[in-house]
């Protein structure tokens, strides 16, 4: 573990001695030439581990890549999701900084033949298979943003006529993406020394290649595309595979329900019991993120909180659905965590919530729960948070988060055997089941579609797709698959939907929050004023309840939820993103356009 983490600080080093020139004349990750540097195994090792240095996800994508989307709250939104707040013109996603990954993945397979007289054929095989799984994850990318993009599986050299040729068609650069994630699922090692380690193994292979799959499988179900059944079948093999022959499992104590899920993203040391990928983070050797403190501040982050309508999605204990009870959407905050899914507790903070405040536990509400200042729902998150405020004001939090898991896989068999329509107990009791009761929920199958549930997701009625959606959104909650589940189910417009806080018992009204027997809140506006003076420990907020109150950033729904006013724009031209005009000016053969965008 430390001797990788060691090998990825001195290649960072390295890697900002890379040319700044045109990607196809791009200096390769390290500058040196070809005949001295691939001539062992360890060069070999040396380039893959700065691959990681340089591809994988950074902390602000893995805690935080699904801020944008229908379950997270934020101060504002993104110019794409504003009107005219993007375009061609303003595009900037087509520079050579973006291509320069692929570059240097085409040159490492292109030079990494010679070491074959110094390397064994197996080892040979494994680190192609490293590279080529890099390959496949730059261009699932770029597929999921552009749609046709060109395919290069050489480095191009920058009087090479190919640098202008067009782009190739969706299904070609998939059916690539697919024969270079074969291949590294087939030839990556899976000996004890590549396998928790933080490299790209076998099992690590498998995990993109269920994640990708399934992505194709669904995107091209729900958008109309020929051959979604190959790709779930293909997301299928992969998971079983990996559910099969690896030794991974979910982290699930006995006794623990209230902490097995966060131990898997608060945990210094990966959970390598389940986590078969890590960005790693170790105070030992100074490696630090700020996911503590974007989430707990009121200026640093967005504010970032859940929205109602996704809390109302956890189950209660004994697996029956909050929704079914009357005036579900009408329960005060103090009692709607009571006997759910122990996952709501260890995502967001309720009355229950403990953490160390000046180096002492403490469940004080005053002092664990903040004002809007820091939130504006009132269901602040907290699945990353060390819950240490020792943390909250600076980049200090050293807790390593999971790039792939276990617990995805589960998740992913689950959803394509739904929708290949060959979900049934054997299936659920191998995925769906044990991910509840390790939290838990009893593992019970629902014997009727959701009602809720079919309604959010627009007249979707198979019980068995909704269910997955439900453990899916909740299991992977800001772990940067949200957006991507969204485009895939071709649900994007569910990114501009209400987003509610908790209910109002009434406005004007100071009111107990947390069920301690003090007063915490009143939420008030021009027709409904304050009754009496403030009170002592009272924050109170303005919101715009009727026509003629003040202008607030707040409203009020027909359940007496706070709602934050948030301005987003969906339109169905926006699943794909526009080719920046001056790629298409610098190359013309790019064109046409993506649908629905101008030049």
């Amino acid at each position: 573990m430390k001797p990788i983490l060691n090998k990825i600080a001195i290649i960072a080093g390295l890697s900002l001695l890379a040319s700044c020139q045109s990607f196809f004349d791009e200096d390769p990750v390290y500058s040196t030439t070809t005949d001295t540097f691939f001539n062992s195994e360890t060069a070999l090792e040396t380039y893959a581990i700065g691959f990681l240095e340089s591809h994988l996800p950074s902390a602000a994508t893995l805690t935080r890549g699904d801020q944008y989307s229908d379950i997270c709250v934020t101060t504002q939104t993104e110019g794409f999701l504003k009107t005219g707040g993007y375009s061609a013109q303003q595009a900037n996603n087509w520079a050579r900084g973006n291509w320069r990954p692929l570059y240097n993945v085409n040159y490492y397979l292109k030079h990494m033949k010679d070491a074959a007289p110094y390397v064994d054929d197996a080892t040979m095989k494994h680190y192609e298979g490293v590279g080529r799984f890099w390959r496949a994850w730059f261009y699932w990318d770029k597929v999921k943003t552009f749609g046709d993009v060109p395919w290069y599986d050489e480095p191009i050299d920058p009087d090479d006529e190919q640098l202008y040729k067009g782009r190739d068609p969706r299904d070609y650069v998939m059916q690539k993406v697919l024969e270079d994630l074969d291949f590294a699922a087939t030839w990556c090692s899976k000996a004890s020394k590549y396998v928790n380690t933080n490299v790209i193994n076998r099992y690590v292979a498998l995990a993109l290649k269920s994640r990708i799959c399934l992505y194709e499988g669904t995107w091209r179900k729900y958008h109309g595309l020929d051959g979604s059944e190959e790709w779930l079948s293909a997301c299928v093999a992969a998971s079983e595979e990996l559910m099969g022959d690896s030794p991974y499992s979910l982290v699930s104590t006995a006794g623990e329900e209230t902490t097995n899920y966060s131990k898997v993203f608060k945990s210094e040391e990966p959970q390598y019991t389940e986590v078969i990928l890590a960005n790693e983070f170790n105070a030992t050797l100074n490696r630090f993120h700020d996911a503590s403190w974007y989430y707990a501040s009121g200026s640093y982050g967005q504010r970032n909180s859940g929205p109602k309508a996704f809390v109302n999605m956890y189950l209660n204990l004994d697996g029956t659905r909050f929704t079914d009870k009357d005036g579900y959407n009408k329960t005060q905050f103090k009692d709607e965590f009571a006997g759910r899914d122990y996952r709501l507790r260890q995502t967001f903070i309720t009355p229950y919530y403990v953490k160390k405040v000046g180096g002492k536990e403490t469940n004080e509400f005053a002092k664990v729960f903040p004002g809007l200042t820091t939130q504006l729902t009132y269901y602040r998150i907290i699945k990353w948070n060390t819950d240490d405020d020792a943390n909250e004001s600076n980049t200090s939090s050293a807790n390593s988060l999971p790039v792939f898991r276990y617990a995805e896989i589960l998740l992913n068999e689950a959803e394509a055997k739904a929708e290949l329509g060959e979900m049934d107990q054997t299936v659920w009791n191998k995925t769906i089941r044990p991910l509840r009761e390790r939290s838990g929920v009893s593992g019970a199958m629902p014997a009727t579609a959701d009602p809720y549930l079919a309604s959010y997701y627009d007249g979707v009625t198979d019980k068995w797709i909704l269910e997955c959606r439900r453990e899916r959104s909740i299991e992977l909650y800001m772990e940067n698959t949200r957006r991507d589940d969204l485009m895939r189910w071709r649900m994007g417009h569910k990114l501009t939907v209400e987003f509610a806080g908790i209910h109002i018992p009434e406005l004007g009204k100071p009111f107990d929050m947390n069920g301690d027997g003090k007063n915490d809140l009143c939420f008030y506006s021009k027709s409904h004023p304050k009754s009496g003076s403030n009170q002592t420990g009272v924050s109170y907020v303005e919101v715009t309840a009727e026509e003629g109150d003040n202008v607030t950033t707040y409203s009020v729904n027909k359940d007496n939820c706070l709602v934050y006013i948030l301005d987003r724009e969906w339109a169905d031209y926006k699943y794909l993103y526009p080719v920046p005009k001056n790629a298409l000016d610098i190359n013309p053969n790019l064109r046409p356009q993506n649908p629905g965008w101008d030049d």
